[in-house]
Protein backbone atom coordinates (compact mmCIF):
# COMPACT_ATOMS: atom_id res chain seq x y z
CA UNK A 1 0.00 0.00 0.00
CA UNK A 2 1.44 3.63 -1.29
CA UNK A 3 2.58 5.70 1.88
CA UNK A 4 0.51 9.27 1.78
CA UNK A 5 2.37 12.31 0.64
CA UNK A 6 1.47 15.97 -0.80
CA UNK A 7 3.79 17.02 -3.20
CA UNK A 8 4.72 20.12 -4.65
CA UNK A 9 7.02 21.62 -7.95
CA UNK A 10 7.20 25.06 -8.57
CA UNK A 11 3.04 25.84 -7.51
CA UNK A 12 2.03 29.38 -8.15
CA UNK A 13 -1.86 30.78 -7.20
CA UNK A 14 -3.18 33.94 -8.53
CA UNK A 15 -6.49 35.59 -8.20
CA UNK A 16 -7.51 38.21 -10.88
CA UNK A 17 -9.24 41.34 -10.16
CA UNK A 18 -11.85 42.21 -12.69
CA UNK A 19 -13.23 45.48 -11.89
CA UNK A 20 -10.43 47.70 -12.41
CA UNK A 21 -11.55 51.27 -11.19
CA UNK A 22 -9.80 52.71 -8.67
CA UNK A 23 -6.67 50.47 -9.68
CA UNK A 24 -4.48 52.15 -7.26
CA UNK A 25 -6.16 52.41 -4.16
CA UNK A 26 -7.59 48.29 -4.31
CA UNK A 27 -3.51 47.92 -5.19
CA UNK A 28 -2.32 49.36 -2.10
CA UNK A 29 -5.43 47.67 0.00
CA UNK A 30 -4.46 44.59 -1.35
CA UNK A 31 -0.89 44.86 -0.67
CA UNK A 32 -1.88 45.00 2.69
CA UNK A 33 -4.80 42.56 3.19
CA UNK A 34 -3.22 39.58 1.49
CA UNK A 35 0.63 40.51 1.62
CA UNK A 36 0.58 39.29 -2.48
CA UNK A 37 2.19 40.80 -5.28
CA UNK A 38 -0.06 42.67 -7.57
CA UNK A 39 0.53 42.02 -11.31
CA UNK A 40 -1.60 41.61 -14.41
CA UNK A 41 -2.75 38.37 -16.38
CA UNK A 42 -2.80 37.74 -20.56
CA UNK A 43 -6.06 40.25 -20.33
CA UNK A 44 -4.29 42.82 -18.78
CA UNK A 45 -6.79 42.24 -15.57
CA UNK A 46 -4.80 42.93 -12.32
CA UNK A 47 -3.90 40.31 -10.29
CA UNK A 48 -2.86 38.92 -6.62
CA UNK A 49 -0.04 36.21 -6.44
CA UNK A 50 -1.13 34.80 -3.34
CA UNK A 51 1.11 31.50 -3.30
CA UNK A 52 4.41 32.11 -5.43
CA UNK A 53 6.68 29.51 -6.97
CA UNK A 54 6.71 26.59 -4.06
CA UNK A 55 8.33 23.57 -3.80
CA UNK A 56 7.89 21.23 -0.90
CA UNK A 57 7.53 17.77 0.14
CA UNK A 58 4.91 16.13 2.89
CA UNK A 59 5.65 12.12 3.46
CA UNK A 60 4.53 9.77 6.45
CA UNK A 61 4.44 11.29 9.47
CA UNK A 62 5.67 14.55 8.95
CA UNK A 63 3.94 17.30 11.79
CA UNK A 64 4.12 20.28 9.79
CA UNK A 65 2.93 24.01 11.55
CA UNK A 66 2.29 26.83 8.83
CA UNK A 67 3.14 30.20 10.65
CA UNK A 68 3.74 33.82 9.31
CA UNK A 69 1.56 36.93 9.81
CA UNK A 70 -2.03 37.26 8.59
CA UNK A 71 -1.96 37.54 4.74
CA UNK A 72 1.44 35.54 4.19
CA UNK A 73 -0.37 32.88 2.18
CA UNK A 74 -0.90 30.29 5.04
CA UNK A 75 -4.92 29.92 4.54
CA UNK A 76 -4.55 30.01 0.47
CA UNK A 77 -1.98 27.03 0.62
CA UNK A 78 -4.12 24.75 2.84
CA UNK A 79 -7.28 25.58 0.53
CA UNK A 80 -4.58 24.85 -2.15
CA UNK A 81 -3.53 21.35 -1.04
CA UNK A 82 -7.34 20.25 -0.34
CA UNK A 83 -8.64 21.32 -3.55
CA UNK A 84 -10.20 24.53 -3.49
CA UNK A 85 -7.68 26.03 -5.17
CA UNK A 86 -6.04 24.90 -8.34
CA UNK A 87 -2.16 25.74 -9.24
CA UNK A 88 -2.26 28.28 -12.24
CA UNK A 89 1.71 27.12 -12.56
CA UNK A 90 3.40 24.01 -11.29
CA UNK A 91 2.39 20.66 -10.13
CA UNK A 92 0.74 18.63 -7.17
CA UNK A 93 1.22 15.49 -6.41
CA UNK A 94 -1.63 14.00 -2.92
CA UNK A 95 -1.35 10.63 -2.55
CA UNK A 96 -4.00 9.64 0.21
CA UNK A 97 -7.49 10.59 1.38
CA UNK A 98 -7.52 14.26 2.85
CA UNK A 99 -10.16 15.25 6.00
CA UNK A 100 -10.06 19.20 5.36
CA UNK A 101 -10.75 20.99 8.68
CA UNK A 102 -10.90 25.14 7.58
CA UNK A 103 -14.46 25.50 7.75
CA UNK A 104 -16.15 23.49 9.75
CA UNK A 105 -19.77 24.64 9.03
CA UNK A 106 -19.24 24.71 4.89
CA UNK A 107 -22.27 23.09 3.64
CA UNK A 108 -24.64 23.52 5.93
CA UNK A 109 -28.18 23.47 4.22
CA UNK A 110 -29.67 25.75 6.99
CA UNK A 111 -33.30 24.96 6.18
CA UNK A 112 -32.36 21.15 5.93
CA UNK A 113 -32.74 19.39 9.65
CA UNK A 114 -29.34 18.05 11.51
CA UNK A 115 -29.78 14.74 10.05
CA UNK A 116 -30.49 15.75 6.71
CA UNK A 117 -27.25 17.85 6.88
CA UNK A 118 -25.31 14.47 8.11
CA UNK A 119 -26.23 13.16 4.80
CA UNK A 120 -25.11 16.47 2.74
CA UNK A 121 -21.93 16.45 4.32
CA UNK A 122 -21.22 12.83 3.94
CA UNK A 123 -21.98 13.07 -0.09
CA UNK A 124 -19.71 16.27 0.14
CA UNK A 125 -17.12 14.44 1.51
CA UNK A 126 -17.46 11.24 -0.97
CA UNK A 127 -19.11 9.34 1.16
CA UNK A 128 -21.41 6.26 -0.01
CA UNK A 129 -24.95 6.35 1.33
CA UNK A 130 -24.55 2.93 3.57
CA UNK A 131 -21.57 4.67 5.02
CA UNK A 132 -22.99 7.40 5.72
CA UNK A 133 -25.74 5.80 7.69
CA UNK A 134 -22.88 3.90 9.25
CA UNK A 135 -21.70 6.88 11.30
CA UNK A 136 -25.74 8.64 12.00
CA UNK A 137 -25.50 7.74 15.66
CA UNK A 138 -21.94 8.31 16.53
CA UNK A 139 -22.47 11.73 15.53
CA UNK A 140 -25.50 12.23 16.59
CA UNK A 141 -24.15 10.74 19.92
CA UNK A 142 -21.13 13.26 19.92
CA UNK A 143 -23.18 16.49 18.85
CA UNK A 144 -25.55 15.87 22.13
CA UNK A 145 -28.32 17.45 20.14
CA UNK A 146 -31.06 14.90 20.82
CA UNK A 147 -34.29 15.74 19.38
CA UNK A 148 -32.64 19.45 18.06
CA UNK A 149 -31.32 17.17 14.88
CA UNK A 150 -34.77 16.64 13.68
CA UNK A 151 -35.62 20.10 13.18
CA UNK A 152 -33.82 22.57 10.88
CA UNK A 153 -30.32 24.08 11.32
CA UNK A 154 -31.57 27.64 11.12
CA UNK A 155 -33.20 27.07 14.33
CA UNK A 156 -29.81 26.45 15.89
CA UNK A 157 -28.05 28.59 18.42
CA UNK A 158 -24.61 29.26 16.90
CA UNK A 159 -22.97 26.92 19.37
CA UNK A 160 -25.29 23.83 18.48
CA UNK A 161 -24.51 24.24 14.50
CA UNK A 162 -20.95 24.64 15.72
CA UNK A 163 -21.37 21.22 17.72
CA UNK A 164 -23.15 19.52 14.44
CA UNK A 165 -20.46 20.43 12.11
CA UNK A 166 -17.47 19.40 14.56
CA UNK A 167 -19.41 16.30 14.82
CA UNK A 168 -19.43 15.71 11.46
CA UNK A 169 -16.21 17.23 10.24
CA UNK A 170 -14.06 15.15 12.52
CA UNK A 171 -15.78 11.83 11.90
CA UNK A 172 -14.05 10.94 8.64
CA UNK A 173 -10.88 8.71 8.46
CA UNK A 174 -8.14 10.40 6.74
CA UNK A 175 -4.56 10.27 5.13
CA UNK A 176 -3.96 13.71 5.37
CA UNK A 177 -5.38 16.16 7.78
CA UNK A 178 -5.43 20.17 6.83
CA UNK A 179 -6.04 22.72 9.41
CA UNK A 180 -6.32 26.48 9.87
CA UNK A 181 -5.81 27.27 13.32
CA UNK A 182 -6.47 24.38 16.08
CA UNK A 183 -10.40 24.20 16.73
CA UNK A 184 -12.28 24.97 20.23
CA UNK A 185 -15.48 24.07 20.46
CA UNK A 186 -18.34 24.77 22.87
CA UNK A 187 -18.64 25.41 26.78
CA UNK A 188 -15.60 23.74 28.90
CA UNK A 189 -17.17 20.05 29.23
CA UNK A 190 -18.21 19.62 25.32
CA UNK A 191 -14.75 21.61 24.23
CA UNK A 192 -12.96 19.29 26.01
CA UNK A 193 -14.36 16.08 24.57
CA UNK A 194 -13.53 18.17 21.17
CA UNK A 195 -10.14 18.55 21.92
CA UNK A 196 -9.41 14.69 22.83
CA UNK A 197 -11.32 13.78 19.58
CA UNK A 198 -9.52 16.25 17.50
CA UNK A 199 -5.91 14.99 18.97
CA UNK A 200 -7.21 11.69 17.94
CA UNK A 201 -7.83 12.28 14.54
CA UNK A 202 -4.49 14.09 14.35
CA UNK A 203 -2.92 10.75 15.94
CA UNK A 204 -3.94 8.50 13.17
CA UNK A 205 -3.28 10.88 10.41
CA UNK A 206 -0.29 10.33 8.87
CA UNK A 207 0.69 13.55 7.32
CA UNK A 208 -0.09 16.93 9.34
CA UNK A 209 -0.59 20.57 7.93
CA UNK A 210 -2.05 22.83 10.43
CA UNK A 211 -1.33 27.07 10.34
CA UNK A 212 -1.34 28.52 13.89
CA UNK A 213 -0.63 32.26 15.84
CA UNK A 214 0.50 29.85 18.66
CA UNK A 215 4.06 29.32 18.91
CA UNK A 216 3.38 26.40 21.67
CA UNK A 217 0.76 24.59 19.94
CA UNK A 218 3.19 24.04 16.73
CA UNK A 219 5.94 23.12 19.57
CA UNK A 220 3.90 20.44 21.07
CA UNK A 221 2.09 19.11 17.68
CA UNK A 222 4.34 19.37 14.94
CA UNK A 223 8.04 18.43 13.70
CA UNK A 224 8.32 20.65 11.30
CA UNK A 225 7.68 24.45 10.73
CA UNK A 226 7.55 26.45 7.83
CA UNK A 227 7.61 30.40 7.53
CA UNK A 228 5.36 31.91 4.96
CA UNK A 229 5.36 35.98 3.38
CA UNK A 230 4.09 36.95 0.86
CA UNK A 231 3.17 33.31 -0.34
CA UNK A 232 6.84 32.52 -0.34
CA UNK A 233 8.74 30.01 1.85
CA UNK A 234 11.06 31.94 3.86
CA UNK A 235 12.40 28.99 6.42
CA UNK A 236 11.61 25.42 6.55
CA UNK A 237 13.34 23.81 9.80
CA UNK A 238 12.73 21.16 12.39
CA UNK A 239 10.85 21.68 15.25
CA UNK A 240 12.77 20.18 18.33
CA UNK A 241 10.31 17.89 20.13
CA UNK A 242 9.33 19.98 23.65
CA UNK A 243 10.42 18.93 27.58
CA UNK A 244 7.86 18.32 29.34
CA UNK A 245 7.28 17.97 33.13
CA UNK A 246 6.05 14.54 34.51
CA UNK A 247 2.70 14.97 34.91
CA UNK A 248 2.08 17.83 33.24
CA UNK A 249 -1.22 18.18 31.14
CA UNK A 250 -1.27 19.37 27.25
CA UNK A 251 -5.22 20.39 27.29
CA UNK A 252 -5.27 22.02 23.53
CA UNK A 253 -3.17 19.90 21.73
CA UNK A 254 -1.94 16.19 21.70
CA UNK A 255 1.95 15.22 22.31
CA UNK A 256 2.59 14.02 19.20
CA UNK A 257 6.12 11.81 18.94
CA UNK A 258 8.61 13.55 16.35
Amino acid sequence: MSSSSIIARNISVEFPIYENSHRSLKKAVLNLTTGGRIGQDAGRHAIVRAIDDLSFSFTEGTRVGLVGHNGSGKTTLLRTLSGVYAPVRGELKVQGKIASLLDVSMGLDPDATGFENIYLRGILDGLKPARIRSKIDEIADFSELGDYLNLPVRTYSSGMMLRLAFAISTSVEADILIMDEWLSVGDAEFSLKAAQRLESLVGKASVLVVASHDPALVARVCNRKILMEQGKMISDEPVLPPVESEGQLVSQSAHLPH
